[in-house]
């Protein structure tokens, strides 16, 4: 299918097919979705937003009720909810979406429970830790399903409980503050995760290949490196901004080696492509502008459109590799 899909591509874009053919061509090389693959679509999507309305719904139903509901119906409530959809959930196939869209409703909840008690009992807790606590409380379940979306749902809670306790106490346990630091700590944490992902994919663990999801930690990942070496151009110091472009140059190197030769990904390696003409073009413009703004300004411009020609004209070479 892939080789007929390709040959059909290749007759549209050399002009090889007459007008009415089209479409019978388009639905040969898959690129028009069925009424089947759109009901799907439609029946997933509508699932998804259900399940996070549902919870959202909860979340506002107190915001509105709080003075009219007594402690008891709060509390009751949002656990009686809880226990209803794991008990769904429980039924339900675990693999199967209504059980993974069930358990990420359960999930939301407990982050609206936590709300719940430190604001019913004032704890005086700081932000950070109801992200944390969130994070820990449901680690089971999401170590139970065997679903990506849920594993990044909880990396996001991680990412977020780590910048609000930067935010609090400004560095590890309140030692060694920069103004980069919580941006090295996200980058280390989200590598690390995106190492683990990569590997566990190569062994073979079969719900973790959907690409998406790895594109999205890679984004994640380059995004940070790249602001960092970003920062240290524009503010550079012997020390940090050294260490930063030394990492920046290692991650787009690695990062080349994976997704040119190791796993083809045409997503990442555009991604590399654009941080590589954002940090060459903050380089230029710190360097030049300076001196002459005018012919400074031109210059760089005529890099950008250099840059991204060579930069598309070899992400389409590699993209024909790939469907070859």
């Amino acid at each position: 299918m892939s080789d007929t899909r390709t040959e059909i591509l290749e007759w549209i874009e050399q002009g090889r097919l007459q007008d009415d053919a089209l479409p019978i061509a388009l639905h040969l090389a898959g690129l028009h979705p069925d009424r089947k693959d759109w009901r799907e679509f439609f029946n997933q999507l509508t699932l998804w937003l259900g399940a996070i309305c549902c919870a959202v719904a909860v979340i506002f139903f107190f915001a509105y009720n709080w003075q009219a509901m007594g402690l008891f119906a709060k509390f009751g409530l949002v656990e009686i909810l809880i226990v209803a959809s794991l008990v769904l959930y429980w039924r339900c196939d675990i693999n199967h979406v209504a059980g993974q869209a069930t358990l990420l409703f359960a999930t939301l909840l407990v982050g609206a429970l936590l709300a719940l008690v430190g604001q019913t009992y004032q704890t005086g807790a700081d932000t950070y830790e109801l992200f944390t606590v969130w994070a820990i409380a449901v680690l089971p379940w999401v170590a139970m399903c065997c679903f990506a979306p849920l594993w990044l749902f909880w990396l996001g809670l991680i990412n977020m409980a780590a910048v609000l306790y930067y935010q609090t106490f400004g560095g590890l346990f309140g030692w060694l503050f920069d103004s980069d630091q919580i941006m090295w700590a996200l980058f280390i944490l989200n590598t690390l995760v995106l190492c683990v992902w990569e590997i566990a994919v190569l062994l073979g663990v079969s719900w973790l290949r959907e690409r998406w999801s790895v594109r999205l930690l890679a984004v994640a990942s380059g995004g940070l490196i790249s602001i960092l070496a970003t920062w240290a151009i524009l503010d550079f110091d012997d020390h940090s901004g050294i260490t930063a472009l030394l990492v920046y140059l290692v991650w787009m190197v690695v990062a080349y080696i994976v997704y040119r030769h190791v796993t083809k990904d045409v997503f990442v390696l555009a991604a590399g492509v654009l941080s590589a003409i954002i940090v060459i073009t903050v380089y230029l413009s710190k360097q030049m502008l300076k001196h002459d703004e005018g012919g400074a300004f031109l210059f760089i411009g005529l890099i950008i459109i250099g840059l991204s020609a060579v930069g598309g004209f070899w992400l389409k070479s590699v993209g024909n590799e790939e469907q070859a």
